[in-house]
């Protein structure tokens, strides 16, 4: 007998949802539990967070079906693998573009200098994005195995577009809180319920244009480079070669309004065109 005898493939999406849940309820907070009590948001704690999705993916397929084939490991496509590297300049570029165009902040490549350990801000620049994106792509893997890999796939089995983008979005966005709510993961200069908006706002965007690149690849990687790439352009390359003034908090990076307006059309764009292909 297989663990899923006498189940309809809608009953085994179900429980393969009910476990992974369950797992990442239960190993994302023993990690916050560590980074709490060690006090330390930084580093190897923040990389052990970000890979517990994975791992409750993992395990969530071993429990379910004695096999970890399922999750998109293969790459497939080129082009959507080049799409989800390069959109997060297209939605990045105009917000901070016009930041430092207008003065509310302003370009200061020195800040990669100090990100890369004092190189010279070109050598750094070239040193985050080689060794800077590789590092990305193997902490963004952790979350993605879990959210685009397991969640969204088999959301999709039971439910309908509009509900596993609601779904997914507001597990991401609950994974997310205990930094933004008790730790040091949101903007400086500005209200927390503002970070807490725009942040909220950027995920269900987010969470839209991965779940269409998941689901137009078949495969967990477009997703897992998009997520990297977005941590790398945002906060590495575009948020260190800024210098803040006094309004540009509530402009740029994760908890700003910009990023939100334009991953949000982003977003738009990409879902409507996956609910064309579906009609």
């Amino acid at each position: 007998m297989t663990p899923n005898s006498g189940l309809t493939k809608t009953g085994l999406a179900w429980r393969k949802v009910v476990w992974f849940l369950g797992l990442t309820l239960l190993l994302v907070t023993a990690a916050y539990l560590n980074i709490f009590r060690s006090g330390n948001s930084d580093g190897l704690n923040i990389a052990l967070l970000m890979w517990m999705p994975g791992l409750a993916a993992i395990l969530t397929q071993l429990i379910t079906t004695r096999s970890i084939k399922g999750l998109g490991w293969k790459p497939r496509t080129g082009k959507l693998l080049a799409l989800a590297l390069v959109l997060p300049l297209i939605y990045a570029l105009p917000v901070y573009g016009l930041t430092w165009l207008s003065g509310l902040g302003t370009f200061n490549p020195a800040g990669w200098s100090a990100e890369a350990g004092g190189m010279a801000p070109l050598a750094a620049l070239g040193l985050l994005l080689t060794a800077g994106m590789l590092q990305s792509l193997l902490t963004a893997l952790g979350e993605e195995i879990g959210w685009r890999g397991l969640l969204v796939p088999q959301l999709a089995q039971f439910t309908s577009l509009r509900n596993m983008w609601l779904i997914s979005s507001v597990v991401w966005l609950l994974f997310h809180l205990p930094l933004i709510l008790g730790g040091d993961y949101h903007a400086e200069g500005t209200p927390l319920w503002f970070s807490l908006l725009c942040f909220t706002a950027l995920v269900f965007a987010m969470s839209a244009a991965m779940a269409w690149i998941r689901m137009a690849s078949s495969s967990l990687w477009p997703a897992a480079l998009l997520h990297a790439s977005h941590n790398l352009i945002v906060q590495g390359i575009f948020d260190a070669g800024t210098k803040a003034g006094p309004v540009s908090p509530y402009v740029t990076g994760e908890f700003g309004a910009g990023l939100a307006v334009t991953i949000g059309v982003a977003g738009w764009v990409l879902w409507r065109r996956g609910l064309r292909a579906a009609d």
